[in-house]
């Protein structure tokens, strides 16, 4: 596998990449997102571990360009930093982040978590050609395309992931916590309030469909088709 590390820290970024080349990787780094940018374009990459405290550009919106990058919008992206709250996490993925691991980080955690978000991308892979179509709403996997009664809808990455996920098996009820897991893997740190906000937005680009996504009061949410 080769795979781009984007960190400013000289002695994380040796770490990493040392990390990483024990296990028989191939590693590029660069401690600057605007270089980031350029040699994601350069490779083929299995995945990117990008820092979100950058000089210049900084990784929010170096993952913001390289998801509209049509030559680096499909590459795994796990956010490296030192910064934990929340709306941190959430904006990394709402910008498409795959994963997110907060600094100071166990080498052995963070090689579990890259080979869970490739294992992830592979398993999407395989469903590339999926279309599921329930009454009025059409999901393409593959295109991660959704269509509401005819309508293009805007989804994030992570309202996509969310919507398949419940769609996948109708009227069965989940929590919060297993749609986390489902979406982003076990012990992800986002909290069930995070979940909400995602439904909240899926009700509201769904429109007249919104009502699939059911509220199962002290349970979770599940979908409906009437």
């Amino acid at each position: 596998m080769r795979i781009l590390v984007v960190e400013d820290d000289p002695a994380t970024a040796k770490s990493i990449t040392m990390m990483l080349e024990s296990a028989d990787m191939v590693v590029d780094s660069t401690d600057l997102g605007e270089d980031g940018l350029e040699i994601g374009k350069l490779y083929d990459y299995d995945l990117i571990i990008l820092d979100l405290m950058l000089p210049g550009i900084d990784g929010l919106e170096v993952a913001r360009r390289l998801k509209q990058n049509t030559a680096t919008n499909t590459i795994p992206i796990v956010m490296l930093t030192a910064k934990g709250e929340e709306a941190d996490v959430v904006a990394g993925l709402e910008l498409g982040a795959d994963d997110y691991v907060t600094k100071p980080f166990s080498p052995r955690i963070l090689m579990a978590r890259m080979k869970a978000v490739i294992r992830r991308r592979s398993g999407d892979a395989n469903l590339e050609n999926e279309v599921l179509t329930i009454r009025e709403l059409s999901i393409h996997t593959g295109r991660r395309h959704v269509t509401a009664n005819g309508k293009a809808l805007d989804l994030t990455y992570t309202e996509f992931q969310v919507l398949y996920f419940l769609a996948r098996r109708p009227g069965w009820v989940f929590t919060r916590s297993q749609i986390v897991d489902a979406v982003r893997g076990d012990d992800y740190p986002v909290t069930d309030r995070s979940v909400d906000v995602q439904i909240v937005g899926l009700r509201k680009k769904l429109g007249s469909l919104g009502h699939y996504i059911e509220t199962v009061r002290g349970v979770g949410y599940r979908f409906i088709e009437n």
